[in-house]
C-alpha cells in the first residue's frame, strides 16, 4: 500500500503552487481582481507576516474564499523558509507540470499500450531524454545557498 509523503518523510515541508492556490480561491469568480491583488501582495512580502486577507474577504462577504485562504495560505508560504535566492523557483511547480504534460502528450499519442511495462518504458525514456538534454545542461538552483544556510547559525534569508 503506498504511503503519503508525510508518513514517509516526517519533516518534509509541502509547498503548494501559488497559481493553483489562486485558482482555487477564484472558483467563485466574484471580485476576482481585488482578491488577486491582495493575495499577490501577501506573496510579494519578504516575510511570513501575511496580510490579513481573510478578514478583508469576510468584510467583502466572500466567506468561502476567506475560509480557503485561512486553511491553505501557510502551504503557499513554505518557500520563505529557504534562501531568498530559491524563492522564485519554489513558488510554483511549473517544471514538474510541464514534464507531466509532456508525458501525457506522448502516452496519448500511442493510445493503448500492450502492458504496463511498455508504458513505463516510454515514460522512462522520455524522462532520460529530458534529464540528458534539458536539465543536464542547466543549473535550476544553486544548492550552495542551502549548504551555507545549514552552516550559518543565522540563516541567510529574510523570512526566518
Amino acid at each position: 500500500m503506498p504511503k503519503t509523503i508525510p508518513e514517509v518523510f516526517l519533516d518534509a515541508r509541502y509547498q503548494r503552487c501559488n497559481v493553483h492556490f489562486y485558482r482555487n480561491i477564484f472558483s467563485p469568480r466574484n471580485r476576482m481582481k481585488a482578491v488577486a491583488m491582495m493575495l499577490k501582495a501577501t506573496h510579494a512580502q519578504e516575510s511570513k507576516e501575511a496580510v490579513h486577507v481573510a478578514e478583508k474577504l469576510k468584510e467583502m462577504k466572500l466567506s468561502v474564499a476567506a475560509k480557503k485562504i485561512q486553511e491553505g495560505i501557510e502551504e503557499t508560504l513554505t518557500y520563505m523558509d529557504f534562501p531568498t535566492q530559491h524563492w522564485t523557483r519554489s513558488r510554483t511547480n511549473n517544471t514538474i507540470e510541464r514534464l507531466n504534460c509532456e508525458i501525457k502528450r506522448r502516452t496519448r499519442a500511442i493510445g493503448a499500450f500492450p502492458d504496463g511495462q511498455s508504458a513505463l518504458m516510454l515514460v522512462c525514456a522520455r524522462l532520460r531524454h529530458v534529464v540528458g538534454a534539458q536539465w543536464g545542461t542547466k543549473c535550476y538552483m544553486n544548492m550552495d545557498h542551502l549548504y551555507n544556510m545549514a552552516l550559518d547559525t543565522e540563516p541567510d534569508n529574510i523570512a526566518s
